[in-house]
């Protein structure tokens, strides 16, 4: 006689395996009549390296069971960070979600989508029965993968890859634990990492005569222009740098502003200093990503994004 399986509360469950981060994955294959399917999946999982065998899953009440128990190929497709929004898509049902998505061939008929951070094309092996769903066992027959940061799904939410920093400090006593000022500061750390990046290109800044307040000043007016004084000291306030007239018409005298009725914008002198300084910028930006990985500048990207927003006191916007 077995035991009756445990009963759990099945929210509380699903809470508690969200605690385990998973890849997020499409699935596509192709009906009988041709009709590419497709649904978004985190069950995936390797199974052997040789011969080389993945997994996924599916629940019985899935509209398209009946296509992927009948299908002999199917493709699986691991998002790359920027896939959030193709994800959403696969998970809804009622719509073409095929529509304006560039394929590229396969090994079968199975769609084969673009842009992935992996791919992997199987034949079925075998499917079992499990619970409330079928899972599906593959072959891979063909393989891509590119640098791509991956799309992760963790408690209930879409997150990126990071790997584990080590201490800055080769110290003992880096993380000072109770004490007051340590290299796990937030501040110091965000501190550091902005004056070693910008001294990456503070050549080119001196080069050109320009100090950091007139450097945040050309850099706002090469996104967007004609602003006025006050629109320009509101966008530059979290800098801390006072932009006042004086500045601005030192830019001015300079020739690197212009100023009309419409406001301040960038003279021809200083659009050519911004586009030599943020050509440095974006040199130091290249190397950064290559020393971090695409992984990790991902995750650098979305943490700062994040930090920007939750601690943003209310700053006009300027990339609308």
């Amino acid at each position: 006689m077995h035991a009756a399986a445990p009963r759990f509360d099945a929210r509380d469950f699903r809470l508690a395996l969200g605690r385990f981060a998973t890849g997020v994955t499409i699935i596509t294959a192709r009906g009988a009549d041709g009709t590419p399917v497709g649904i978004t999946a985190n069950s995936f999982n390797s199974v052997s390296m040789d011969p080389p065998m993945v997994l996924w899953s599916l629940a019985k009440t899935a509209r398209s069971l009946p296509v992927f128990s009948a299908a002999s190929q199917w493709n699986v497709h691991i998002l790359a960070n920027d896939q959030e929004a193709l994800s959403n898509r696969f998970a809804r049902a009622g719509e073409d979600k095929f529509a304006a998505l560039e394929l590229d061939t396969g090994a079968g008929e199975a769609p084969l989508i673009q842009g992935c951070s992996a791919r992997f094309q199987c034949r079925t092996a075998f499917c079992y029965e499990g619970g409330d769903h079928l899972i599906f066992v593959g072959e891979v027959v063909a393989y891509d993968r590119s640098e791509r940061a991956p799309l992760l799904f963790v408690t209930g939410g879409y997150a990126l890859a990071a790997k584990v920093a080590g201490n800055v400090s080769t110290g003992a006593d880096a993380d000072a634990g109770s004490a007051p000022y340590s290299e796990n500061l937030l501040g110091y750390l965000l501190g550091r990492a902005h004056y070693q990046f910008v001294a990456g290109f503070r050549r080119t800044l001196d080069e050109r005569g320009l100090d950091d307040a007139a450097f945040f000043v050309l850099s706002l007016l090469a996104v967007r222009a004609p602003f006025s004084a006050a629109e320009i000291a509101a966008h530059i306030a979290y800098t801390g740098i006072d932009v006042g007239a004086v500045l601005l018409d030192a830019l001015v005298a300079r020739g690197l502003l212009r100023c009309d009725a419409g406001g301040y914008a960038l003279a021809e002198r200083g659009r050519d200093a911004i586009l030599h300084v943020m050509a440095a910028a974006k040199g130091v930006e290249a190397d950064v990503v290559g020393r971090l990985g695409e992984i990790d500048a991902a995750a650098l990207r979305n943490a700062l994004k994040r930090l920007i927003a939750v601690s943003d006191p209310g700053l006009p916007k300027l990339w609308v």
